[in-house]
């Protein structure tokens, strides 16, 4: 097998950071519709909190109290997809983490390492398509979501680019193990004095 050393893979930073602004901003779901009188009324659903052009506060924790009163179901599978989501952040960061120890490491962490790292950045993308598979499926089911209007927005998109760019590296690094020539030790060079 080859090694980790001679792929040019970087360590999965990129959909670490897809998937924090994902969590940290509220644009999950939404909605905007403009009136008659060219007002236009907007809502954006987060995995935390829930933002509104008419409400004041603007922002407001998501689900509440008042959200899961009629709806436990909705509100324990949105829950689960927020903490699949946060799980999977969690996950990212052991990757990174693993993959900086891997490359510190000698030839043989080098060498044996990437599978590890694969696993990792699969057990990622598995969480973060579970996720998003409950939010698309609570989007294509729920009553609060069937006035038209309403759509997935950009930060369901960042987790699925996230989840799917964690398939990629783990398919280019399994792809590079498999290919790339071992790492050999270093061959001495003659001394030209000496010959």
């Amino acid at each position: 097998m080859s090694m980790l050393a001679n792929t040019k893979l970087s360590p999965p930073p990129t959909a670490t950071v897809l998937t924090i602004v994902s969590i940290l901003t509220p644009h999950w779901v939404s909605y905007s519709v403009t009136a008659d009188t060219g007002s236009t009324f907007s809502k954006y659903i987060g995995l935390h909190k829930s933002c509104s052009s008419v409400d004041d506060p603007t922002c407001r924790p998501f689900p509440n109290d008042d959200d899961c009163r009629d709806d436990q179901f909705f509100c324990s599978m949105w829950r689960s997809s927020g903490f699949l989501i946060s799980f999977a952040t969690i996950v990212e960061l052991a990757t990174l983490i693993t993959f900086l120890v891997v490359m510190a490491g000698g030839k043989y962490k080098r060498e044996s390492g990437w599978k590890l790292i694969g696993c990792f950045l699969l057990a990622d993308a598995a969480v973060e398509f579970a996720s998003i598979g409950i939010m698309a499926y609570l989007f294509d089911t729920d009553s609060q979501f069937e006035i038209p209007g309403w759509s997935l927005d950009w930060s369901w998109v960042l987790c699925t680019i996230s989840a799917s760019v964690s398939v990629l590296l783990a398919a280019g690094l399994a792809t590079s193990a498999w290919l790339l020539p071992p790492e050999d030790d270093y061959e001495y060079l003659e001394d030209p004095i000496d010959s």
